[in-house]
């Protein structure tokens, strides 16, 4: 059976703490992506911002481009580590609402796994499927 280390992105792009709304913004233009975790001068992951974050928490309450990540990253963050199995993986999404885990192992970064991850592989698929039919179903949280 197949883990998280199998299919996770491991070559993830991240924000540091004092790194800018226009620093992360521009990083997800860059990257063509809606979602980068946050680091610690250390490594260690302490939180995510996502292209909504910016939007609602930063630009839409008039926060200047100069204002730290930190202020408008969602530090409430679930992750799992590399060896966890692809369905607790769509477990942890679905119950948290979410549609990108970070992985995480010994506080640091390994990688990041996404919805569209397991949707590729034959045997998460149907998991897969109820996590995004859970998280669909609750929209109030996006």
């Amino acid at each position: 059976m197949k883990s998280v280390k199998d299919i996770m992105t491991s070559d993830v792009s991240i924000c540091h703490t004092n790194d800018q709304l226009s620093d992360a913004a521009s990083m997800m233009k860059e990257k063509n992506v809606g979602a980068i975790p946050v680091c610690d001068d250390q490594g260690n992951v302490m939180g995510m911002v996502t292209d909504r974050d910016l939007v609602i928490r930063g630009y839409a309450a008039k926060k200047p481009d100069s204002t730290p990540i930190q202020q408008v990253m969602s530090d409430r963050m679930y992750s799992c580590t590399p060896d966890c199995s692809l369905e607790e993986a769509s477990r942890i999404m679905a119950e948290h609402q979410v549609r990108r885990l970070p992985v995480v192992e010994n506080g640091k970064l390994s990688g990041i796994i996404s919805l569209g991850d397991l949707s590729t592989e034959e045997m998460s698929d149907h998991a897969a499927g109820v996590a995004l039919q859970d998280i669909s179903e609750r929209p109030e949280l996006h």
